[in-house]
């Protein structure tokens, strides 16, 4: 297959996606790298465990930069997302698989939340 062909095919399944379907991609994205960094962890590969800790970081503050903040749930999402940060910032530097440990379950209920959200919403739509 043409690379440029796979890749206007992926830049148009993103600029098709809806606001919901790409918070979800992100969440997606996010878990499937802090486990990447727990698997890198136990191999002791830091090059990869850095990589995609600094990757999880860039995804949670484009997250935290990207709210709405006229909604007040927006101020308790941005004080997760500190959290999120800060303790990623721990995982990194100290190379705390423990920390790792606590925060995964965390960003997996995170992005389970936002699904059901999605799914709710999605059924409010047909209904109206």
């Amino acid at each position: 297959m043409d690379a440029r062909g796979y890749q206007q095919y992926k830049q148009q399944s993103i600029n098709s996606m809806t606001a919901g379907e790409l918070l979800l991609l992100l969440y997606d994205e996010l878990v499937k790298r802090s486990t990447l960094a727990s698997i890198a962890l136990d191999k002791a590969d830091w090059p990869t465990f850095e990589a995609t800790m600094d990757r999880c970081i860039d995804i949670v503050n484009y997250l935290d930069e990207t709210l709405d903040h006229k909604y007040p749930i927006s101020r308790d999402l941005s004080r997760m997302y500190d959290y999120f940060t800060y303790e990623m910032g721990r995982v990194k530097i100290g190379r705390n698989k423990a920390v790792l440990e606590q925060l995964r379950p965390m960003l997996a209920d995170m992005r389970d939340t936002f699904r059901a959200a999605e799914k709710n919403s999605g059924s409010q739509e047909k209904r109206a």
